[in-house]
């Protein structure tokens, strides 16, 4: 296996898991725009309860990211993504079927239920190697935010032609379509870690949140989903101002991100090849927050709003694609997808903090304030980045197999952890290879070999 580039088994994985993410985020997305317009119409409206209907998803998403993470860890990554697609659909067809702002709010509590971030990014650790899954978080992330371009176009056209469900309807079509690349288009694994391991118990979720590498992760993350959220109570309206009418900022948009992305790769080039990836982390997380204070600052015209708006992207994207990668890497073996669900309730507290604590900043100080206040929030950040240890870089193998099914495939995976040096072991039975995560000093490459090639033995 070529350790220089993906191979087809993680071309593969990071495809079809970063296009279910981004059919999931693109139907939540879609309503941004229009919901406080179109929301008016429903039976119940007022200005608190779109403000509910808005952040019941990230709340619900916040408080189940863990325990979605630990029975992921349990009974596998794609039967709890399955079950999470399955109630996320429920809660958008509820939503399309309701005239009232409380069916709503029910519907969005009830999408958010299927919380599945940290079992879709558990699942990609899972397949890929440790050198090769910056790169397969960073599409994840890319997809993500083209999901979010995309449904700045999307979301008015399908508002103002299908009203509201329809906007909903074609949320729950979109999640079918994410079903069925899940069963049909992700690699299935079978994952063992050591024994007793497997599981993370309350006490451990308490010390993989005290965890001090994790928990410096997971605090800026809640801060990084905290500025975008509250920065979008207020940056629409300066665009406005700038004199970009509503229904153009996706003219803002779409070169804004495209283009922070075409920034962001040869940050991301220049960290893993030169190990640098402490250095330039810190650095990415000083640039959010100059460009917020720039946003508070300066004078804002159109030019200067979009010189800013990509600095922007350009951090935030750098740091959404890198810290899962970090945070999969630190993480003990086995306990991925509890360490993902601390990660992704943290992201998504943020969300909703963003939302009440930018409203509140709003109404006592001013929308101008929103800016000023992130960014002294991100500079924080980036003082508790210099406390982070750099990454070792430990050794992820890959191996072909001539296993032949999923019982084979999980009796190996068996011995394969109990054998010594062996830390983590991850097989792609119908894909022919296993990657495994051991200590050289202490395994034995011919026996694992052998093991994972029984018919040549």
């Amino acid at each position: 296996m070529s350790a220089t580039g993906l191979n087809n088994t993680e071309k593969k994985a990071a495809f079809s898991l970063a296009t279910v993410f981004g059919l999931r985020m693109l139907g939540l997305f879609m309503i941004l725009p229009v919901f406080a317009i179109y929301g008016q119409q429903l039976a119940g409206y007022s200005p608190i309860w779109i403000g509910l209907a808005i952040g019941a998803y990230g709340l619900t998403q916040a408080m189940l990211q863990i325990p979605m993470g630990i029975l992921s860890d349990k009974y596998g990554r794609k039967p709890i993504i399955l079950a999470g697609l399955v109630v996320f659909l429920m809660g958008s067809i509820v939503a399309a079927m309701s005239d009232t702002i409380y069916g709503v709010v029910f519907g969005r509590a009830l999408q958010g239920t299927g919380a599945i971030a940290s079992a879709i990014l558990a699942l990609a650790a899972d397949i890929t190697r440790e050198e090769q899954r910056p790169k397969v978080m960073a599409t994840i992330g890319m997809f993500i935010g083209l999901s979010f371009t995309a449904a700045m176009i999307l979301g008015p056209i399908v508002a103002q032609s299908f009203g509201l469900s329809g906007l909903f309807w074609l949320t729950a079509i979109l999640t079918v379509f994410a079903m069925a690349m899940i069963q049909f288009m992700v690699p299935h694994t079978v994952n063992k870690a050591p024994k007793g391991d497997n599981i993370a118990l309350p006490e451990q979720i308490l010390t993989l949140i005290k965890h001090p590498q994790l928990s410096r992760l997971n605090a800026g993350i809640f801060i990084l989903h905290m500025a975008l959220t509250a920065c979008f109570i207020t940056l629409p309206k300066q665009f406005v101002a700038s004199g970009l009418a509503l229904e153009q900022h996706w003219k803002l948009y779409l070169p804004a991100l495209l283009g922070s992305f075409f920034l962001m790769v040869p940050f991301m080039i220049f960290a893993m090849k030169k190990q640098k990836e402490k250095q330039m982390f810190t650095s990415a997380v000083l640039l959010l927050a100059l460009s917020l204070l720039l946003l508070w600052y300066l004078p804002l015209g159109f030019w200067s709003l979009v010189i800013l708006v990509v600095m922007f992207f350009t951090a935030f994207n750098y740091l959404e694609a890198t810290m899962p990668s970090m945070l999969s890497r630190l993480a003990p073996a086995g306990v991925k997808g509890s360490v993902m669900g601390i990660y992704s309730s943290s992201q998504f507290l943020g969300a909703f903090a963003g939302g009440v604590f930018g409203g509140v900043i709003a109404s006592k100080f001013g929308e101008q304030s929103i800016f000023l206040v992130m960014s002294i929030l991100c500079l924080l950040w980036c003082v508790v980045t210099l406390g982070m240890k750099p990454l070792k870089k430990s050794k992820s193998f890959s191996f072909t197999t001539s296993l032949q099914s999923e019982e084979q495939a999980d009796e190996v995976a068996e011995h394969l952890i109990n054998m010594p040096g062996v830390l983590e072991a991850t097989l792609v039975y119908q894909e022919s290879v296993a990657y495994l995560k051991i200590d050289e000093k202490l395994a034995d490459i011919l026996s694992i070999k052998a093991l994972l090639n029984p018919q040549q033995n």
